[in-house]
């Protein structure tokens, strides 16, 4: 009798169920994924260029489609409850600004996204009808907001996160010892 291998578990069970440590790992990874994907965005759009709707344009457009419908989504409502509350309620008057700053930005990156989306749903399914000039003048900009965004959370509020977690855990540890 063949035994069936486990389902894999979704981005959020293994959040939920990761080690302090693990989940900024996990939240890492989602940003090199994000970069990976607008890579391929752009690979595909210039795939569109020359060579039109074919079977590899099909495929980039549902893996990019299915990576910003799903991960991308999930990666930001994790930020919006694992990361960004305890930052909210006693950081800094800067620090909260920042914090807010990416909040809008996860909003912007929805709305573009969502311009996004249909012309990309046009070309996963085999369709000719996208708009090339609407995905080429939006890809400098979803490119830039994602980048841009990504570089503040790295450079500010994961490490500011990650040190009051660290301070936390330190007061957990000594009250037990």
């Amino acid at each position: 009798m063949a035994i069936s291998p486990a389902p894999r578990a979704t981005r959020a069970a293994r959040l939920a169920t990761a080690a302090p440590d693990d989940d900024f790992e996990i939240l890492d990874a989602a940003h090199r994924a994000v970069v990976e994907q607008l890579g391929l965005l752009a690979e595909l759009i210039e795939h569109l260029e020359g060579a039109g709707v074919d079977a590899r344009a099909s495929a980039l457009a549902r893996r990019i489609v299915d990576f910003f419908d799903h991960h991308a989504r999930e990666h930001h409502a994790e930020e919006e409850r694992r990361v960004f509350p305890a930052l909210l309620a006693d950081g800094p008057p800067e620090l909260v600004q920042q914090v807010r700053r990416l909040q809008q930005d996860h909003g912007w990156l929805e709305e573009d996204w969502l311009a996004l989306s249909p012309q990309l749903g046009l070309v996963a399914a085999g369709y000719n009808g996208y708009d090339l000039d609407l995905l080429r003048a939006a890809l400098p900009v979803y490119t830039a907001l994602y980048r841009e965004h990504i570089a503040l959370e790295e450079s500010l509020i994961y490490p500011e996160a990650r040190r009051r977690r660290a301070l936390a855990q330190a007061g957990v540890q000594s009250r037990q010892a």
